[in-house]
This record gives C-alpha cells, sequence and structure tokens, in this order.
C-alpha cells in the first residue's frame, strides 16, 4: 500500500471501525466473533484500498461482513449458538438499556439471513435494491424474508411491540 494510500484507509477506518463494529455485532450476536469479522473486513478493505477510495469503502465492507458471517454459518454446519448478551454498560437509562438487551434477543430468533435482512434494511437503512445488491439475492427474496422476519419477531417478542408502544397496531 502507498504511503498516501495507508493514510486515508488509516483515516477511513478509524472513523467507521465503530459503526462496522456495531453492525457486525449485530449480525452475529457475538462480540469475539464480531470483532474477528470485522478484522477480517477491514483487512481485505485495505488490500484494495486503492480501488476503493474513490468508490464506496463502506458498501464494501458491510458486503464483506454480511458475506463471511453467512459463510462462517455455512461452515459450521447451520448450527447456531445462542450465547448469552453482554452486559450493558451500567447506565441510567434502563429504557434504552432495556430495549437493547430485547432486541438483541429477539435477533438471536432469527435465521441469519433473516437477521441479515434486518440489520441491512432497518439499521444500516438500506433500500430493498441495496440489501439484495450486498446479500446476493432477489429484491423479492428480501422483501419476503424481511416480512417473514418481523412476523416471526412480532411471535416470538411481543414485549418489543409493547416496549416501543406499538401494541394497537
Amino acid at each position: 500500500m502507498v504511503k498516501g494510500d495507508e493514510a486515508s484507509f488509516t483515516a477511513w477506518a478509524s472513523a467507521r471501525q465503530h459503526a462496522l463494529m456495531r453492525t457486525a455485532f449485530l449480525l452475529t450476536g457475538d462480540w469475539q466473533r464480531a470483532e474477528d469479522l470485522l478484522q477480517d473486513a477491514l483487512t481485505k478493505v485495505a488490500l484494495r484500498w486503492s480501488r476503493l477510495v474513490d468508490g464506496q469503502p463502506e458498501a464494501y465492507a458491510r458486503t464483506i461482513l454480511v458475506r463471511d458471517n453467512v459463510s462462517w454459518w455455512r461452515r459450521r454446519g447451520r448450527e447456531i449458538v445462542v450465547e448469552a448478551p453482554p452486559e450493558p454498560p451500567a447506565s441510567h437509562d434502563t429504557v434504552a438499556s432495556e430495549r437493547r438487551m430485547l432486541v438483541t434477543e429477539a435477533l438471536n430468533h432469527l435465521t441469519a439471513k433473516q437477521r441479515a435482512i434486518l440489520v441491512l434494511r432497518f439499521y444500516e437503512d438500506l433500500s430493498v435494491p441495496q440489501t439484495a445488491h450486498t446479500l446476493g439475492i432477489s429484491e423479492g427474496t428480501v422483501k419476503s424474508q424481511t416480512y417473514a422476519a418481523l412476523a416471526r419477531l412480532r411471535q416470538q417478542a411481543p414485549e418489543l411491540a409493547e416496549l416501543l408502544g406499538e401494541v394497537g397496531r
């Protein structure tokens, strides 16, 4: 990597690593695996930085996070290990802490594909076409899996609707 490229990559990575780490955690549900996933993604972005610097390096990094997570999941024979969520930091905002724990627990009830779709659509705020492109699936699959995932969340975690004030919906 050229010295100027190295400086621009380091600046970009420093600015975006926290947001990408949150995305990796939401995809995996495991801090250690999320850290490994992020490290691998940043390494792959660094190797291609000269081509990505003028494009969309964050979109490329998100695509790597999602695809590497799916590859990890497939290699493990579709075994899903649900770990207890990490202890939330001490905070006086109990509603936000409770909401964060409920969302994390609810995401653990979804398949890897459903979880990835919801994270990209609603956390990363990607459109249906962008999500389909990132995951390498059709737009119809994104729509149907979003519907199925949200229905599963409503069934598995009705307390989320209560917490967010959506009981009448």
